[in-house]
């Protein structure tokens, strides 16, 4: 059934029996019925197992099908339970099969996802060829990692922890990337330095890619990135830039790129002055915000007799404004003077108008205020 989403679309969600081992997961429709694709794996801390279901996605014009990592209570890297490899068969035959319902080809597919979900998009994506993979930190040793950092995923992948099962996943996608035909993907691989995962689980294996095609190297060198977790969600603007332009059939080639170069630590008073000098509100010492001589604060006012008068010297006009709302523009006099009397009924209660002077270039004052009252009809006193 569907469910509503963000951004207007709706998700649905179901369980995919046909296969060996069932599986869940999520799809909603391309936005005007692009004809792409967007298969996406969890990362570790996606929340219900399901990655980049947090909205992220929502303007991503494609087809989007996120698929749930979670088999016995635990991450499987979508590849095995007791090194069966038939979890790996279901998550594959389910992509086909939306694959094959949207009458797309494996060209106008992309598989996606950082951390673990970055490994299994370069796993499907090379092993199934599927021609767009874009992975952001992935690990490549994966037996390994999930020995060392989770173990709930080891007992469940590998049945019983081994040397001999831990060299074998770790030798799962090292051996693809080294021996997929699929040399025409176009891969792009999100990294940095800053990653404490880079020199065990990334940099020894790049070199396994230098006969493709298409691939692109994004190394974020950025002093913002304090570990493995927020390398992502730096990369974010261009990890959303490549699928953008993959799902509307424009192929980037990067080559190898180094992004970041902030500087927090950067002396802004140079641009902070500029900034302040050529504020359009400017401060009451270089233009007086208007004075308003009437009403008095507070003062009770019939409602058909609002009058609204002051000075805004060096102003040619006062703007009028209560609740954010537009009220009127007022002309200053050569004198200063100017003077606001509508012919209108106003509402009972307490009404605050929020006023500012501008003059000839555009500059305006500082806010002033203009506050009355309008009692009840029972209760207006007499003016006469």
């Amino acid at each position: 059934m569907p469910d509503p989403a963000a951004g207007g679309r709706r998700v649905f969600t179901g369980v995919d029996a046909s296969g060996e081992v069932p599986i869940e997961y999520r799809f909603t429709h391309a936005r005007n019925g692009n004809r792409h694709l967007v298969v996406v794996f969890a990362n570790l801390t996606a929340p219900d197992e399901y990655g980049w279901s947090n909205g992220v996605l929502d303007k991503v014009r494609a087809n989007i099908l996120w698929i749930r990592d979670l088999f016995d209570g635990a991450n499987s890297y979508y590849l095995c339970k007791g090194m069966d490899f038939a979890l790996e068969r279901s998550v594959a035959g389910l992509i086909e099969r939306v694959r094959t319902a949207l009458g797309l080809s494996h060209d106008e597919c992309t598989v996606f996802g950082s951390s673990k979900g970055g490994s299994a998009a370069l796993f499907y994506g090379l092993r199934y060829g599927y021609r767009n993979i874009v992975a952001s930190v992935p690990q490549f040793l994966v037996g390994t990692y999930v020995r060392e950092d989770m173990p709930g995923a080891a007992t469940m992948m590998m049945g019983t922890v081994t040397d001999w099962n831990v060299g074998a996943l770790d030798s799962v996608l090292p051996h693809l990337v080294g021996n997929s035909p699929h040399r025409n993907a176009n891969i792009y691989l999100l990294t940095s330095p800053q990653d404490e995962q880079y020199p065990r689980q990334v940099e020894p294996f790049l070199g396994l890619f230098e006969d493709y095609g298409n691939f692109n190297l994004v190394y974020n060198d950025s002093a913002l990135i304090t570990g493995h977790g927020k390398v992502t969600l730096r990369n974010l603007p261009t990890i959303m830039g490549i699928l953008n332009l993959l799902v509307d059939g424009i192929v980037p080639r990067l080559g190898t790129v180094v992004n970041g170069g902030e500087q927090p630590d950067a002396d802004t008073s140079p641009i902070n002055g500029f900034l302040a000098a050529t504020s359009q509100v400017q401060a009451d010492n270089a233009f007086p915000r208007p004075v308003v001589y009437e009403p008095a604060p507070e003062q009770v006012l019939p409602a058909n007799g609002v009058r609204i008068s002051g000075t805004a010297h060096g102003g040619v006009r006062v703007s009028l404004w209560e609740n954010g709302k537009f009220l009127a523009n007022v002309p200053v006099a050569a004198d200063g003077g100017w003077v606001w009397q509508p012919d209108r009924q106003w509402s009972e209660g307490r009404h605050v108008i929020r006023l500012f002077a501008a003059d000839a270039r555009g500059y305006q004052t500082e806010r002033s205020e203009a506050v009355f009252r309008i009692p009840a009809q029972s209760m207006v006193p007499s003016f006469g």
